[in-house]
């Protein structure tokens, strides 16, 4: 963004109209589509030429003159303190954002402005409710130069009375992770996930009208399965064994099919960089998100893995941080790495991982066995409910067992639920066949409470809840004293540091 065009309304770019007049043509295409077998089934296909044409060539030019007036409406001023966003056409709404609450500004394509080579801009506040402020769309290079020009604005003058020195396009970054196909394929292996069979029946919900017999006719069902089913009947039990693994195989690589075409479209081609910024993170096939993490707004880390993946010796690194991400304060950094490549990321924000000198303490013992003998009661109470009230009294053993083992599960836990602290770090681990541990630091905690119920306070055990700007990091089940140690010495930590002055500079607590 050249100077002279600071403090200008101006308009974004024009290709942003032609994406807008394309997505709401998209909006009525289905319903169009119904329309016209409606009226083809009831008075034939010639008709549909007659009344559905005029139709569609009126919404078309109505969608057009909508977004080309939209466009003409849309003005964004960068001034010397705040952006400013004006839009609306019959009302007009006017967002005024200040440099110093713009967290991060991020670049976003979905497939549609990718197109045309446009990109979205995101400027993160951190205010809840998904209250950020968007623009929508600019070329990518006028994207770039408005984020180098927004954060150059925020973090202020160099010198007293000089402008900060930002070039045009950001420097060439140095890669720190990068997922190549192959990575991404491998990944997407391990997301198993039946969301398909979600949306295939939310469809058929939702055009119910448009399918050639009923959805929920419990009898139709059973008459179209009746068939198969005698004839595998007639097979003998060998056969029926056979067909039931052929389903649960079937299903089996839907779920992997499915994981693998999720993962593909939000990873590929996952890179992050180190930038004078922070961490720097593109992925995306059909959307390319673009979002820089600063390092000195990084609250916390995440490092976890799963069931099966722990075996092959992958796990995912995410980073707690006041910029959202989609929603959330968890950003990805490393969802699908080994540990000798989350390291290095680790010492990129500042943090580092557990070391072998740790004093690692376990929760209190009474807590498991509590929840425990609670979970065991019941699950207890509902298998003697079915054993006396249902007809098949055998099924209140499948409770009962559960409850056995939800019991045995508890009180094993207990090896694996472990924190501790060192000079400049809170660590936590919880979980046995995923596990996942928090890191967090002392400096930057923003509150310590103890929490206490009836059965807790009777029992001698309590609850650290530690507040982060951007999430929680909770200690469960801790003996009181040792809650009570922990809290005075993470108050004294958080005592040293004036958080306010730290975020004012832009740095890093040392």
């Amino acid at each position: 963004m050249s100077e002279s065009a600071l403090g200008k309304a101006l308009r974004t770019d024009p290709g942003s109209f032609a994406v807008r007049a394309v997505s709401m043509l998209f909006q009525f295409v289905i319903p169009l589509g119904l329309a016209a077998t409606a009226i083809s089934g009831e008075r034939g296909l010639g008709n549909v030429l007659t009344y559905l044409v005029p139709v569609a060539l009126a919404i078309v030019g109505l969608s057009v003159l909508i977004a080309y007036l939209q466009w003409t409406r849309l003005t964004y001023t960068v001034g010397a303190e705040d952006i400013r966003v004006e839009s609306g056409v019959l009302s007009r709404a006017a967002r005024s954002v200040p440099f110093d609450r713009i967290q991060d500004v991020s670049l976003e394509q979905k497939w549609l402005p990718r197109l045309f080579g446009l990109v979205e801009v995101k400027f993160e506040t951190g205010a809840s409710g998904g209250d950020d402020l968007k623009l929508a769309y600019l070329s990518q290079d006028e994207g770039a130069r408005l984020r180098q020009t927004v954060r150059s604005r925020r973090d202020g003058p160099t010198t007293s009375g000089d402008e900060p020195k930002y070039p045009a396009v950001e420097p060439e970054p140095e890669l720190l992770f990068a997922m190549p196909p192959r990575r991404v394929l491998a990944f997407g292996i391990f997301e198993f996930s039946l969301a398909v069979f979600a949306v295939l029946g939310g469809l058929a919900q939702t055009f119910e009208s448009a399918l050639p017999w009923e959805l929920w006719d419990l009898g139709l069902w059973q008459e179209r399965l009746a068939g198969p089913g005698q004839y595998l009947a007639g097979l003998g039990a060998l056969a029926q064994v056979v067909g039931a693994i052929f389903a649960l195989l079937s299903l089996a690589l839907v779920g992997v099919a499915t994981g693998v075409v999720r993962t593909v479209l939000r990873e590929w081609d996952f890179r992050l960089e180190r930038t004078d910024k922070g961490l720097r993170r593109r992925r995306g096939l059909l959307t390319r998100t673009d979002l820089v993490m600063p390092v000195h707004r990084v609250q916390a880390l995440r490092v976890r893995t799963g069931l099966i993946r722990r075996r092959f010796g992958w796990h995912s690194l995410k980073v707690v941080s006041l910029a959202s991400d989609s929603g959330s304060a968890n950003h990805d950094a490393a969802p699908f790495a080994r540990m000798d490549e989350i390291a290095p990321i680790v010492r990129e924000t500042g943090f580092a991982l557990p070391h072998d000198k740790l004093d690692w303490h376990r929760a209190s013992g009474r807590a498991h066995f509590d929840s425990a003998l609670i979970n065991f009661s019941i699950l207890t109470i509902i298998a003697t409910m079915i054993a006396i009230f249902s007809p098949l009294w055998w099924s209140a053993l499948f409770p009962f067992v559960f409850g056995i083992f939800a019991a045995l599960r508890e009180i094993y836990l207990w090896r694996f639920n472990r924190h501790a602290l060192d000079d400049t770090q809170l660590y936590a681990r919880h979980g046995l066949f995923a596990p996942s541990t928090a890191i967090g630091s002392r400096v930057k905690l923003q509150s310590v409470d103890i929490v206490q119920g009836p059965i807790a306070r009777w029992r001698g055990y309590a609850d650290l809840r530690l507040g982060l700007a951007g999430g929680r990091l909770n200690l469960g089940a801790l003996p009181v004293e040792r809650a009570k140690s922990l809290r005075r010495a993470l108050l004294d930590s958080m005592a040293l540091l004036d958080f306010s002055q730290t975020m004012e500079k832009g740095t890093a607590p040392d």
